[in-house]
Formats: structure tokens, C-alpha cells, sequence
């Protein structure tokens, strides 16, 4: 009896393929009922909802899953998913950080070295926020952003005497 109890407790957690619910509204019940299912449609809804949101509450249901229990066959996907969802998601960060501070830098009309040296950082610790290969700390774009509007005032002046 308890089977037959676990068995309509797991088809009212997994929405249907047909269900067009979006994944994200998902109990964890029904991500859990969903990875230990052998239906490839389901899993793909939730990996299209992992990568629309790699932090989000799909991706954390997903992570407490595989933590507690290893769903046969689907968890190591899963957990790659996850990585690389997330590790593309970093590196997009970075190279639109790596942006800002080309326009914060361009803004000032100081060379590299300059502008690394009136933040306070090493010219190599500049480079490398320039090619994205590092983020520098939040407090630093601040200062960088106050530099820039500085000196873009600054020019804005002579230009206009």
C-alpha cells in the first residue's frame, strides 16, 4: 500500500511534458520526481531553466537533488550543466566588467598606468581587470567610476574655455 502511496504522491509532484507550467513554479518534490524519472523532455525543461538562470530557484532545487540522493543517469549531466552554466555566466561578467572599465578609462583620457596608479593598484592588476581576466572589487569600480567622471569633468572644462 505504502508503494502504491509513494507512486501518486510522485506523479502529482512530476508535471507532465504536456504541462506548461514553467519549471521555475516547480515544487523540489517534483525536480526530484522529474531527475529520477527517464523522461528526456522534463529534463530538458529544467536545463533550459537552469541556463536562463544558473543561480536561480530551479538551479538550487537541482543542487539540493543531487546532494541528497544521486538520481541514476541524469545527475552527472545535471551537475555539468550546472558548472558550465555557471562558469559561462561568470566569464560574461567578466568581459562586460572588463568593458566598464574600458569606458571608465577612455572617459578620463588617462593612459593605463595613470589611471592604475591614481586607484591605487598595480599596473598589472589594471591589465588584467582591462582583459577581463579579473574582476576588480566593487569599492574599486567605485573609485575608478570617481576618477573617470573626475578627469571627464576636468576636460569638459578646458574644452569649454
Amino acid at each position: 500500500m505504502r508503494g502504491a502511496a509513494d507512486a501518486s504522491t510522485r506523479s502529482r509532484a512530476v508535471p507532465p511534458s504536456g504541462d506548461n507550467r514553467p519549471v521555475e513554479f516547480w515544487p523540489t518534490a517534483a525536480i526530484r520526481a522529474a531527475l529520477e524519472s527517464d523522461d528526456l523532455n522534463v529534463w530538458q525543461r529544467i536545463v533550459v531553466a537552469i541556463k536562463r538562470d544558473p543561480y536561480g530557484r530551479t538551479a538550487r532545487q537541482v543542487e539540493e537533488v543531487l546532494e541528497t540522493a544521486r538520481p541514476y543517469g541524469v545527475s552527472r549531466a545535471m551537475s555539468e550543466v550546472l558548472i558550465r552554466t555557471r562558469e559561462h555566466l561568470e566569464a560574461n561578467e567578466c568581459a562586460e566588467v572588463a568593458r566598464h572599465v574600458h569606458l571608465l578609462l577612455e572617459r578620463s583620457g588617462l593612459g593605463e598606468q595613470e589611471f592604475a596608479s591614481r586607484i591605487g593598484v598595480p599596473a598589472e592588476d589594471f591589465a588584467a581587470y582591462l582583459r577581463g581576466s579579473e574582476s576588480p572589487a566593487a569599492s574599486l569600480m567605485i573609485r575608478m567610476g570617481r576618477l573617470s567622471d573626475r578627469f571627464a569633468k576636468m576636460r569638459s572644462q578646458r574644452s569649454s574655455d
